[in-house]
């Protein structure tokens, strides 16, 4: 299954579980989503701002001295952090805006945590001269101070949450209020392949050029598939970009990198994957970080952006059907992993992305024989430096 059902269900996983004031609006979303897909003039104008407006193609580098460093591996980065605004955040944005623009809404709202997705969604939408509003939680917005004045300079409005955790989670709920309350003129733009469908399919959609054009530069340069894939995971729509278009190649692996914070045997990490169960937050059905009795934990990662009590529902079905495997790395370890990579390759990744490099290391010694892996640079690590002088002073 690569597409979700009428239901929008990937097996068991997704689904919509909204209020009924959203249902109508989401089911004209899908309606809209459908026909944008077969429309050549929408296509045509989505290419034109990847390409001029982004700056995709991203490049597939080799890194030549990680890979010597490791040995077993042979490494190329797909670099999402040399888009437009430092992440892959971009490629769903103007997706999304251009959505907004057919459906005539005058405001844009978003959620966000890094700050990259807002950062994505404030500049969609001065590109499109729309009014954006976008939630972050008051932990996020101490720790990624940089994005928050971005947005501010791109004439967003940041509205701080307070509730919760006054991370991710409490920051999309809040952004889910709004929209209830103005529907009518409001369009959510949801950063990862999370939320109710289609959003999910959406965000993937808009992603997959990840992958697209990953797969495409890997087989001219080295003419054949990659045996891995690897990305970090959070809500997932970096690591769904890069793995779908790969779904049917059974040949190559792909493993997807949750944070496990200060560890998966105590309470303060964000890895649902790996120690969550199946529920139902933010009009998803997948894993989640919750009690036994349903309510939602509060997760904790070093990286704000994955900072995220749940994940995409298409990563869980991944998940069930044995398509990828989904590990996690610590706090230190992915700090570890980020002073790695810019010391051996001059590349400062974001800490999301950190996940990933981190978890290298690992790779290198479970692969029999010399392989080749994609990772995917989702995003640099201009935003995280606060955060990063701080931690490792």
């Amino acid at each position: 299954m690569t597409t979700p059902d009428k239901s929008g269900h990937f097996g068991e996983f997704g689904g919509r579980y909204m209020p009924e004031t959203l249902m109508t609006l989401h089911e004209d979303l899908e309606r809209l989503f459908q026909s944008a897909k077969k429309d050549a003039s929408f296509k045509k104008e989505f290419q034109f701002l990847l390409k001029d407006y982004a700056g995709r193609p991203t490049n597939l580098y080799f890194a030549s001295r990680l890979s010597g460093h490791f040995k077993t591996l042979k490494i190329y980065f797909k670099r999402e952090d040399l888009l437009h605004t430092g992440a892959h955040k971009i490629n769903n944005t103007l997706g999304q805006v251009l959505l907004a623009k057919r459906m005539k809404k005058k405001r844009i709202i978003a959620e966000t945590g890094a700050g990259q997705h807002g950062v994505a969604t404030a500049t969609a939408a001065a590109l499109m001269g729309l009014k954006c509003d976008v939630y972050m939680g008051e932990e996020d917005i101490e720790r990624q101070s940089l994005n928050v004045f971005r947005m501010r300079l791109l004439g967003a409005k940041v509205i701080p949450v307070s509730s919760g955790s006054k991370t991710l989670k409490d920051a999309m709920n809040e952004a889910i209020r709004d929209w209830v309350t103005n529907v009518e003129s409001t369009f959510y733009i949801i950063g990862s392949v999370a939320g109710a469908h289609p959003y999910p399919e959406m965000v993937r959609y808009f992603q997959a050029v990840i992958g697209q054009e990953a797969r495409k530069q890997f087989m001219i340069k080295e003419k054949k598939l990659p045996d891995y894939l690897l990305a970090c995971v959070g809500g997932g729509s970096n690591a769904m970009g890069l793995f779908h278009p790969f779904f049917k190649d059974k040949t190559v692996k792909m493993i997807g990198v949750e944070a496990a914070g200060l560890g998966l045997n105590s309470e303060e990490h964000a890895a649902p994957l790996a120690k969550g169960s199946i529920g139902v937050l933010h009009g998803s059905k997948s894993d989640l970080l919750q009690t036994k009795d349903g309510q939602i934990k509060v997760a904790h990662s070093i990286a704000a952006g994955l900072d995220y009590p749940g994940v995409g529902p298409e990563h869980s079905y991944y998940k069930s059907i044995k398509r990828a495997e989904y590990v996690s790395v610590k706090d230190q370890e992915a700090l570890s992993g980020l002073k790695l990579l810019s010391q051996i390759e001059g590349i400062i990744p974001a800490l999301e992305t950190s996940h990933a490099i981190a978890y290298l290391e690992k790779l290198a010694r479970r692969v029999k024989r010399k392989s080749s892996v994609i990772v995917c640079l989702s995003g640099r690590g201009d935003k995280d430096m606060g955060s990063i002088e701080k931690l490792i002073s």
